[in-house]
Parts: structure tokens; sequence; C-alpha cells
């Protein structure tokens, strides 16, 4: 296990107290579902966990979530949708400890309609975080031979697990068919995945989490790391963001957190009106992620009814905040401090005031989000060739270019 990994394990029983006492309670009442999708009889979910009997003198790796601990979290979609999704996740005969999926498959995005007469909707995307990559890979391998390239089945799941690890450490597996649909998925471990959530050494799967996504199979450690990482965002956002805004406004900062830096936002390789595209259509999951979090907030004004935003925007408002960002961010902020004032050991009460009431702290942010996000997003970019081979890899990139073309004509005509 990483250090940093250690050290956000060491890190958890806290982060239960506090998330479970500031974000849990003297909640007003939490606004109405949204509405079902499809009257359809719905069918009895076959890869939520249920849970565990006790197991006598097992040690608890965590203490016992309460049960509506992280309910933001669980965005409902269609039916048809929820079992498409776990029917594909229960095809995998490697053991998946932790699943979701995003994007503009699962979740209605602009500018993503299917094209009257046409059935090439878009690719459905996933994540899988495993205990041991390479065991996952080599039965996957076995199993599903046709998802790795030629080179990767001669090197082995050993090859596969290594170049994995560079980056963010993500593997993907793209353009697969399955179950009459095309997916994408990424295979990560789970303590990658949290140690990220928790402080935002890459920011690759954390800024993806940030956005609406389907749990199929459940964690409670990422369950737990995924509040933090979610309330971080929203911190983040309010620091960036002035006294009154909407929500809307609010979930673009949120939104845009993950594609700061990215090279595919500079290059002709991305949408440039993504993350409108996504906080257009998916606003009402965006409110279920962050709209309880945020009573938990002080100087947060959010009412149930309202769409409108507001917040205390004093000192000692912003560094109650600042002062609980990731460490992965926070870091590089007290670096760019440095030399900005008087040392933090000298008055640290001052310190927190003065570099919070400071009007560059937002482009401040922004700079070093940037910056973190810029050299994994690049190397994972750069590791496509290497996962997916030179024709998928070339037939992603074009699709991608689409899309930046498609996003820029939509902008210069707007």
């Amino acid at each position: 296990m990483l250090p940093s990994t250690r050290s956000s394990a060491r890190r958890l029983p806290t982060l239960v107290r506090s998330l479970t006492t500031d974000s849990t309670t003297h909640i007003p009442n939490s606004p109405p579902p949204p509405p079902k999708t499809e009257t359809a009889k719905i069918r009895p979910s076959r890869l939520y966990p249920r849970p565990r009997p006790a197991v006598k003198n097992q040690r608890q790796s965590l203490p016992i979530l309460p049960p509506s601990f992280g309910r933001n979290q669980l965005l409902p979609v269609s039916n048809s949708t929820r079992a498409l999704l776990e029917d594909i996740v229960s095809s995998f005969e490697a053991p998946i400890r932790y699943a979701f999926a995003y994007g503009s498959g699962v979740f209605e995005q602009a500018g993503y309609e299917k094209q009257k007469g046409k059935d090439d909707g878009p690719m459905l995307d996933f994540v899988f975080a495993v205990t041991h990559t390479d065991h996952w890979h080599s039965i996957n391998m076995h199993q599903f031979p046709g998802h790795y390239p030629l080179h990767a089945r001669a090197l082995g799941s050993s090859f596969v697990s290594k170049v994995q690890e560079f980056g963010p450490g993500l593997w993907f597996n793209t353009f697969v068919p399955m179950h009459g649909v095309t997916i994408k998925y990424g295979v990560t471990t789970v303590d990658t995945l949290c140690a990220d959530l928790l402080n935002w050494r890459t920011l690759y799967l954390a800024g993806r989490m940030h956005k609406p996504i389907r749990i199929i199979k459940d964690d409670a450690r990422v369950r737990l790391t995924q509040q933090v990482n979610l309330t971080s965002a929203l911190r983040t956002a309010l620091l960036t963001l002035p006294a009154e805004f909407t929500q809307r406004e609010l979930f673009a900062a949120i939104a845009g957190i993950s594609y700061a830096g990215d090279p595919r936002m500079v290059l002709p390789a991305e949408n440039r009106g993504k993350v409108a595209n996504m906080v257009a259509r998916q606003e009402g999951q965006f409110r279920e992620l962050y709209w309880r979090l945020a009573q938990g907030l002080p100087g947060v004004r959010w009412r149930v009814d309202s769409v409108a935003v507001e917040q205390d925007t004093s000192a000692h408002a912003r560094a109650a905040h600042l002062k609980k960002l990731p460490e992965g961010l926070l870091s590089r902020v007290h670096t760019r401090a440095e030399g900005r004032g008087p040392p933090r050991e000298a008055d640290e009460s001052a310190y927190w005031l003065r570099l919070a009431g400071d009007e560059q702290l937002p482009s401040m942010l922004h700079s070093e989000m940037s910056k973190i996000v810029r050299y994994p997003a690049t190397v994972q970019s750069l590791k496509g060739v290497v996962s997916a081979g030179l024709t998928k890899s070339t037939r992603y990139a074009v699709a991608k270019v689409g899309k930046y073309w498609k996003g820029s004509s939509s902008s210069a005509s707007s």
C-alpha cells in the first residue's frame, strides 16, 4: 500500500465522524425526488451489495456508516438503463469491488441526442475498481481476449497492470461490443481511487466523480471517500464564486474542475461546450449530489425551493473552506502563498485570514488545479495508444475531434 494510501486509511474514522455530524444533521426537508422515467415494474437489483451478517471476532476496517449515509450518491436512472448496466457488469467473471457508469450514455447531455432513424447512441463508459490488477486482468484476458489489443495479450496481464500504474492509474478497454451496445471500461484499484478522492492526487478519477455517475456495485470505503470528494468540490467551487449566484453557476464551476488543464480542451479533442451541455441536462442530478451537502456547510444559504444560492464571503468563512481543501491542492496553494506575507509559522490564524481574503485566491485555485490535471491527463491520453491499439485509438481520436468541431460550431452559432 502506498504511503499516501496508508495516511488516507488512518483518516477514515475521523472523516466518518465529521461527515455524519456536519452533513447529515439539522438538514431541512430534502428536495423532491426526480420524476420516474419509466412506469414499468422495477426489476430487483442483483448487484447492489446486501448487508452481510456480522462475523464474530472480525476486525472492522471502517466504522459502521449510518443507513442513509451517502444517499445523495445514489442517482436514479430508468429501469431499462439500470438493467442494461447491471447485465454488463455482471458479465465479468473477474471480481469487481466498485463499479460505476457515467457520461452521455447514462445521463442525458445536450448535443448527444440520437438522430431519427439511427441507433448509434453514445458509448457507455464504466470504471471498475478492483483489488489486485494483475490477477483481475489475467482472468479478464482469458474471458474476453478480444477486449485487449494483440500486443497486450502477447505480453500478458503483468504488462497491462504495469502500464495501468502510470499517470492516474487506469487501463481502458474501448470500443467493446457487449449486450448490443458499445462500451468503454477503465480498470483501477480501490486504493488508487480512494487516494485520489481524498487527496486529489491527479484529479482524474476524483474529477470524473464530481459529476453525476450511476453506481452499479457499491463499496463502503469508496462511498465514504466519495462523500469527502464531493464536499471538497463544493468547498472549492464556493471559493471561486461571489456572494450570490445560481445553482447552475455552481454546478458549472464544479464540473469544470476536472477539465482545467486537460490538454483535450486545448487541442481539437473534446467538445468545448461539454460542461455547459452536461449541466443543462443534468441539473437535477447535480442538485441531488450537492444540495444536502451544502446544508452542512457554514454560511451557505440554499433553500429547498430555490435555484439561487448565497454564501458568506468574509475572510473567516472562506478560511473555514480553505483549511479543509484536499492536501494535493492545499499544499500547492501554500507554496504559491510563500513570500506574499508573513510565514504561516509566525501567526497561523492571521495567515489563513490573509490567504482567504486574497483577491487572487480564485485564480490561484484555478491555476493549481490545472497543474494537477495536466500531467496525468496527458499521460492517460498517450496510454490510449498502448491500451487500445493503433486502430481503436485512431477511431477514438476521430470521434473526439468530431465532438470538438460540433461543440465549436454550436458555440459560434449561439
